[in-house]
């Protein structure tokens, strides 16, 4: 998959920190979270598709010159954490609460609903 034209879609922005969908195409690839600090950046990122190691170095660059210099904060370092995971529900405070179950919000994530019996047989 080639990343080097990866879109990113702000999702939120604090005083601290900012999340974003990582998009190729109209397809969502990953899951960034940037927090920043006095002196460094820290970033988490979320492979929600399958992505060559070797293009890592690539996004990681997008990300560093189109979102972590850009937000015009000094930094000593930009440190990127990386995970390969699928997205499971998201969930509010709003979420319908229906005989001891959370029903998930988002269309189209892999979870319709979780109960108490989710921990014990993960999807």
């Amino acid at each position: 998959m080639d990343v080097s034209g990866a879109s990113f879609e702000r999702q939120y922005r604090s005083a601290s920190s900012e999340g974003y969908n990582v998009l190729v195409g109209t397809t969502r690839v990953a899951r960034l979270d940037l927090h920043f600090t006095l002196q460094s950046v820290y970033a988490t990122l979320v492979l929600l598709e399958e992505i060559p190691a070797a293009e890592l170095p690539t996004l990681i660059q997008q990300i560093d010159e189109r979102l972590v210099l850009s937000a015009e904060t000094a930094r000593d370092d930009f440190f990127v954490t990386v995970f390969r995971g699928h997205e499971v529900g998201f969930f509010s405070d709003d979420f319908q609460a229906e005989d001891g179950r959370l029903a998930e919000i988002r269309r189209g994530s892999r979870l319709g609903a979780v109960d108490d019996d989710a921990e014990e047989n993960p999807a």
